[in-house]
């Protein structure tokens, strides 16, 4: 099966793709539904049912403003995120909601919208059911939702389809693309038998989806979105929301590295950049502002802050050393941006299809795991790997995350989900250097890595898995 590069890099707003992103989208969905057959204004009332970790961390993750948020007609791509949180206060102070922006019902916090904190619906822990009413009670439209991880929404039929899709083994290819891959062995051996690199296979496949002057343009405006985050990540002090009196950190890190002879050896400065850049994208993310699922909003510093070390630091250096600074030209520099990026997208789509990107499935493993092995893939691509070394120096980046469990402290997308993605970034740099410096072929797989860490978290506990009932969350006092 094969993603759009755009179903891996969703831009979005905070603080988390399945739990912010995901019900924001299941609601939009919904209401175009009911759009579609002429009745959103026979809308009477509208009921959301919040299932597992939805309802247990969707407070902290933002769940109940999304879904406000959504049903008002917002969608995560679009909305100001600055508009939120006064939207959700007029809403529950007034207890009117316009539907749409053009439908306007009564809707009350505390009767139309339940958390079911004891309950996970079968198919997927990331549940939430839709219904709509008529005035005189009877049932208007009815739908499930299931946010499956990095902003993606299957409805009940989907999901079933999707899971027997998965039991019989049976993959669709509905857009014919010309490089279809299962797995990471078909990128490799497409890769030696057609004389192309990763990055040259995705790019082929993702013009099944629109020509390459809008696929370059999308994905410059990806790399955009995630520098912007960066940028006022840096620049932005204050405290994060939410209760744990977490202060914002990114911008006196920034401050830290740049300086010559800081606090720490300057040997490390492209290093403690890197962790400021990661950690500035998700004090971004915390406070519900825009960024990229990369894969997933918890996740999202990992592949910018690595990124923007290739760009500021591995980049220049190449300018210095090898041709002049006149002859680099800013389409070499987007190519490489370019080349980063479908890498990436590549090695996601690989773990989006055989495992999950879903924390509420697999834990942290499937978020700061995933992202850093695209990141560590991506990486390698623009210095020059192979694509033996890319899917080496993905491998190497997984192998070294698999067990990380969820465990967000107050259910906030803060502790330890922040810190974390510095750890990944700076992982990742150092699994492309080792695969790009090795010179005998590896043992574990890619494809055996992903099945590894799928089994981790078919097996990992319930409690671990973005559910904020173990590890950190419970034996940290949330203040």
């Amino acid at each position: 099966m094969n993603y759009s590069v755009f179903e891996v890099f969703r831009i979005g707003i905070g603080p988390s793709s399945s739990h912010t992103v995901g019900p924001m989208l299941a609601v939009n969905r919904f209401l175009v539904e009911i759009e579609k057959r002429g009745l959103l204004k026979q809308v009477a009332q509208v009921q959301v049912h919040l299932y597992g970790s939805l309802a247990l961390t969707g407070v902290g993750h933002g769940t109940d403003c999304a879904v406000l948020a959504g049903l008002t007609g917002a969608l995560p791509d679009s909305v100001d995120p600055q508009t939120i949180a006064p939207l959700i206060k007029s809403i529950q102070q007034t207890r009117q909601l316009s539907l749409m922006g053009v439908h306007t019902i009564h809707f009350d916090y505390a009767q139309h919208l339940t958390f079911h904190r004891s309950e996970t619906l079968p198919e997927h822990p990331n549940g939430i059911v839709l219904q709509a009413f008529f005035d005189d009670g009877d049932s208007l439209y009815r739908n499930s939702y299931f946010s499956i991880g990095g902003g993606a929404v299957l409805d009940k039929s989907e999901i079933i389809a999707s899971i027997k899709a998965k039991t019989d083994n049976v993959v669709k290819d509905l857009r014919n693309a010309p490089y279809w891959f299962d797995n990471a062995a078909d990128l490799l051996r497409m890769g030696l038998d057609n004389k192309l690199s990763i990055a040259e296979m995705v790019w082929q496949n993702e013009l099944k989806y629109q020509d390459a002057t809008a696929t370059r343009a999308k994905l410059l405006h990806v790399w955009e979105v995630m520098n912007a985050s960066i940028e006022r990540g840096l620049n932005t002090e204050g405290m994060l929301p939410g209760g744990l009196k977490v202060n914002r950190r990114a911008h006196l890190l920034y401050k830290q590295a740049s300086m010559v002879g800081g606090k720490l050896s300057a040997d490390f400065q492209a290093m403690d950049m890197v962790s400021a850049f990661a950690i500035a994208v998700n004090e971004e993310n915390a406070c519900g502002g825009r960024v990229v699922t990369a894969p997933t909003n918890g996740s999202a510093g990992v592949i910018p802050a690595v990124l923007s070390y290739f760009t500021r630091f591995s980049q220049q250096q190449n300018i210095q050393t090898e041709i002049t600074e006149a002859k680099i030209t800013e389409a070499k520099i987007e190519d490489n941006i370019i080349k980063f990026l479908l890498t990436a997208a590549g090695i996601g789509m690989l773990y989006k299809k055989n495992a999950s990107i879903s924390a509420a499935e697999m834990g942290c493993q499937g978020e700061i795991g995933v992202s850093c092995s695209m990141a560590a893939g991506g990486l390698a691509a623009v210095l020059g790997a192979n694509n033996e070394q890319i899917e080496n120096a993905a491998e190497i980046a997984m192998e070294h995350n698999l067990g990380m469990s969820c465990d967000p402290i107050g259910g906030l997308v803060q502790i330890p989900c922040i810190e974390r993605n510095s750890m990944g970034a700076v992982k990742a740099i150092n699994a492309a250097r080792m695969a790009m410096m090795s010179e005998t072929s590896h043992i574990v797989s890619l494809d055996a890595v992903i099945e590894t860490m799928r089994q981790t978290g078919l097996d990992m506990q319930s409690k671990y898995k973005e559910t904020a009932l173990g590890g950190l969350a419970i034996n940290v006092v949330a203040c």
